[in-house]
């Protein structure tokens, strides 16, 4: 990244930061445009939970990333900045933050900070495309989708707390999100990464050539569902501009503000 790049993420972060405060609670669950996949029709990749009262710092997200180097995933406690830094592309970004109603809240944001809970659900081998029904694998954001679940259900004392959280999620009708890869070639091709497996997925699938995958955009479906009181913030930028835009409806490609956004010029 340029130095201008990186000014222009560090002052979107502080944006970011400032709209956190503002909101008057303590938790949000973020999501933000990191890996490009625009040719799937998806804006977001990668989900967690921001959090206030974290011991790293005010507002670091606690969230799965894969440790390459160790070759298994690990839960991460990250500052805002460089949550905001591990994007593909630094001339134009988007996060996303949804608000909860406080009992919802304040169950997930106890079981998020709960070290020992949090790692409960955290799967020992890692698949950027797991399956979410499946407990061969774990991506970051079905890590989330399991935290929620121990959070929110009333979930059975048992040894596997994955099971549990994926037959909750499975009753109260969480649909992942479906990436049509549209070549069963490709599929083959990208299996030959470390991080992309095919062996967890349902056979009607691979033969139509998809995936179903936790995104945030599914996440967000389901909190929508199981809590239609949230609230939904988009704040993003280019190269002129930062604009915060508040609503379920996305805001516009290119980060176009409309008519209700906010906006702040870059200078």
């Amino acid at each position: 990244m340029s130095p201008a790049d990186k000014d222009r993420l560090f002052r979107f972060s502080a944006l970011v930061k400032a709209e956190l405060e503002r909101s008057g609670q303590s938790l949000a669950l973020i999501a933000r445009s990191g890996t490009n996949l625009t040719r799937f029709g998806t804006r977001y990749s990668h989900a967690g939970l921001t959090l206030k009262a974290s011991t790293n710092a005010p507002w670091s997200v606690r969230q799965l990333y894969y440790a390459c180097d160790e070759e298994r995933p690990r839960i991460y406690d990250q500052g805002m900045a460089g949550f905001v830094l591990g994007t593909d592309e630094p001339t134009v970004g988007y996060i996303s933050l949804v608000f909860l109603p406080q009992q919802a809240a304040s169950a997930l944001e106890a079981t998020a900070l709960d070290n020992r809970q949090a790692l409960q659900v955290l799967n020992a081998r890692y698949s950027a495309n797991a399956y979410p029904y499946s407990l061969r694998y774990q991506n970051c954001n079905q890590w989330v989708m399991e935290v929620l679940a121990l959070a929110w259900a009333p979930l059975p004392a048992t040894d596997n707390a994955r099971l549990a959280a994926q037959g909750w999620l499975k009753a109260r009708g969480y649909t992942p999100s479906v990436m049509d890869v549209g070549s069963r070639l490709l599929m083959a091709l990208g299996n030959a990464m470390p991080w992309l497996h095919s062996d967890d997925h349902p056979d009607e699938d691979l033969s139509q050539a998809r995936y179903r995958v936790s995104m945030p955009a599914s996440i967000e479906a389901f909190v929508r569902q199981e809590e239609p009181a949230a609230r939904r913030v988009e704040i993003c930028h280019n190269q002129r501009q930062m604009v915060i835009h508040r609503g379920w409806d996305p805001v516009a490609e290119g980060c176009e503000p409309g008519p209700d956004d906010t906006v702040y010029a870059l200078d």
